[in-house]
């Protein structure tokens, strides 16, 4: 394949990866509001497009038109910096999910992600780590106590919990060989019905200290410090209105997606599940059908916890993650090295 060709499906694979992101963000939105409202006995939106769907629309719209403020004292360069240095990682992270099963094209087989990285988990965590400079730039750069406050308190968090997160997806590179979300997905490949012995999730511990992490790192209850209105008005972006106030929102919700996906490629077989014996022009929606659905059922967890769960202290939530989490990380990766060890190699008296 001639260069223009690879430069033409890499641009296609980033408008598409693109478009998909901002168009979940508004089903997210919408299925929070309406989840949350069910739960506590309200109705949601309800009045802009069928069943309020498109109330996330109206928003944006509103935001996008509404006019911006900006503090005086701000350091302007860095202050405008931070919205799209906070949406950017969000992106790029999905770039590297793959949501389907490949197909041929002609003698070329197509990976349905954006793209194909042998070290995509590290890919992964260093996108997360850029996230952390949009929040402290954020806080800093908006010449006002609060906002600061709030950077401080989410850079912190986002540092501790990252660790955890990074630690659990140690047993899951010792599991399956390798970095690459691809090759992971492949790796978990087998029989539906007999999932359990071949999904990730037998890697239970690594599994859940590796979504409450999640929940941490997209700030949402009831890590959700950073936010704590009764104490810091709005966290780091207090100082931000118009359509710079939506791109934090923005990237908060695509993170939330995020996670998901990941959780799912990681830990749930990715886009594996069964077709029915549907025919092949069909067939192939079926691992995108799968992928979203266990994406959504996690999304569908997020929202729950929100619904169900008080905003915990910050020393609660800072000795949470370093005085448990980390350390059952660690004692986890032991275990599960013994376990594969044994696994590969038999017992050393056998």
């Amino acid at each position: 394949m001639s260069g223009w060709e690879l430069w033409i499906e890499a641009g296609i694979k980033a408008v598409a990866v693109f478009a998909l992101v901002l168009v979940t963000v508004i089903l997210l939105v919408w299925f929070e509001r309406k989840i949350v409202a069910d739960m506590q006995n309200r109705l949601g939106p309800m009045r802009a497009g069928p069943w309020g769907i498109l109330q996330t629309v109206a928003d944006g719209v509103k935001l996008l038109v509404k006019e911006p403020v900006v503090p005086r004292k701000v350091e302007y360069a860095l202050y405008m910096v931070a919205p799209i240095a906070a949406l950017v990682p969000a992106i790029l992270i999905f770039m590297v999910v793959p949501i389907g099963k490949p197909f041929t094209l002609g003698d070329r087989v197509i990976n349905l992600a954006g793209a194909d990285l042998n070290i995509a988990v590290l890919y992964v965590l260093a996108m997360s780590s850029i996230a952390v400079y949009a929040v402290v730039l954020a806080g800093w750069s908006s010449g006002s106590k609060y906002p600061l406050l709030g950077s401080v308190r989410a850079s912190a968090q986002m540092i501790s919990y990252e660790a955890a997160m990074g630690l659990a997806l140690v047993p899951v590179i010792m599991f399956t060989g390798t970095t690459s979300l691809i090759r992971i997905v492949d790796a978990q490949a087998g029989d539906f019905l007999g999932f359990l012995g071949v999904w990730n999730i037998v890697l239970i511990p690594s599994f859940i200290v590796f979504f409450i992490a999640g929940v941490a790192e997209t700030n949402r209850a009831p890590f959700d410090l950073v936010e704590a209105e009764n104490e810091i008005v709005g966290g780091y972006h207090t100082e931000y209105s118009g359509f710079r106030f939506a791109l934090f929102f923005l990237a908060e919700y695509a993170n939330i997606f995020n996670i998901s996906a990941l959780t799912t490629t990681l830990f749930l077989g990715g886009w594996h599940g069964p077709d029915f014996g549907a025919p092949a022009a069909i067939a192939w929606l079926f691992p995108i059908f799968w992928f979203m659905a266990k994406s959504f059922l996690l999304v569908f967890m997020f929202v729950w916890i929100r619904a169900s769960l008080p905003r915990m202290r910050y020393d609660q939530l800072m000795a949470f993650g370093w005085k448990k989490l980390i350390p059952v990380s660690l004692l986890w990766i032991a275990l599960s090295t013994v376990a594969i060890a044994v696994r590969r190699l038999g017992l050393p008296w056998t």
